[in-house]
């Protein structure tokens, strides 16, 4: 089975350049011979298939298409990176925390009305503390 697959890829490689150097604009499927049939091309979809003469008709067996789930993988790993750059580039806020939800406004605002409360509150325990000692008097 692996001599099988290697071969079939070897067959690729060629039929790749056979496929650049005779398939036109209109081509779509590129027909190389191989051992006891012939590699189709698929110029399109980049599929292999192995075809082989029963009698009357011709049985073509599609080699396993590794290349499926890696493209998979990488149109989400594409679609992470474009959103990854579009909060770098401050286009969506940050995601919130796992396990948090984001505050909402009416929270915000109340966080910044604390905070402005307490600055208030240590300014004015200062003036009364500077208030309450008396001063010096040599």
């Amino acid at each position: 089975m692996r001599a099988f697959v290697l071969g079939l890829l070897g067959s690729c490689l060629i039929a790749a350049s056979a496929v650049a150097q005779t398939s036109g604009e209109n081509g779509r499927f590129s027909m190389t011979p191989a051992e006891g049939g012939f590699l189709r091309l698929d110029t399109r979809t980049g599929e292999v298939a192995l075809c082989r003469p029963k009698g009357d008709t011709v049985d073509c067996r599609s080699a396993p298409n590794e290349s499926s789930p890696l493209a998979s993988e990488i149109d989400r790993l594409a679609k992470e990176n474009a959103e990854l750059r579009a909060r770098l580039a401050g286009q969506l806020p940050p995601p919130p925390p796992p396990g948090a939800a984001p505050p909402s406004r009416t929270q915000q605002e109340m966080d910044r009305a604390l905070d402005y409360a307490e600055r208030f509150m240590r300014r004015m325990m200062r003036i009364m503390r500077e208030e309450a000692t008396p001063p010096d008097r040599t």
